[in-house]
């Protein structure tokens, strides 16, 4: 039930500090795309890089936790088909709300924040939860403790 969504979730903004804006007032600070994960040792990042962009990929980091493939939203489909032809299953792969710029947060802010996402994805209403904030390492540690 939609209603009874939109009202959990509201209660939720409430009960931590948040208010929940209107339909849609955020999203243009997102770009929704589709993201292919594979882990470091599937291939080296030459081949991976080569692999995606020649599936028409959009951007392609690799690091040593692993290759992250950005596409556009209508071309996910073929550039994950085409990789997982090359290198087999992704860890992960999906369409995904990036945010185009974050905002740092602070220790009190980040636990408030943190109990929040957290309600919203016990809500089994809730299919995926979006955000913009950058959390420190150091302060995601303590808050974790």
């Amino acid at each position: 039930n939609r209603n009874r969504t939109a009202s959990e979730v509201r209660s939720a903004f409430n009960k931590h500090g948040g208010n929940m804006a209107e339909t849609g007032s955020v999203s243009f600070m997102f770009d929704h795309i589709g993201e292919i994960v594979y882990s470091a040792d599937a291939a080296d990042a030459d081949s991976v890089f080569e692999a995606a962009l020649e599936a028409g990929a959009q951007d392609v980091e690799s690091g040593d936790e692993g290759h992250e493939i950005i596409t556009a939203v209508e071309d996910f489909a073929i550039v994950s088909e085409a990789l997982e032809a090359k290198f087999g299953a992704a860890l992960s792969a999906g369409l995904t709300w990036k945010p185009q710029n974050t905002v740092e947060v602070n220790v009190e802010k980040a636990q408030t924040l943190m109990t929040l996402i957290e309600v919203l994805e016990d809500n089994d209403d809730v299919q995926r939860v979006a955000a913009n904030f950058d959390v420190d390492d150091e302060i995601l540690e303590r808050l974790s403790a």
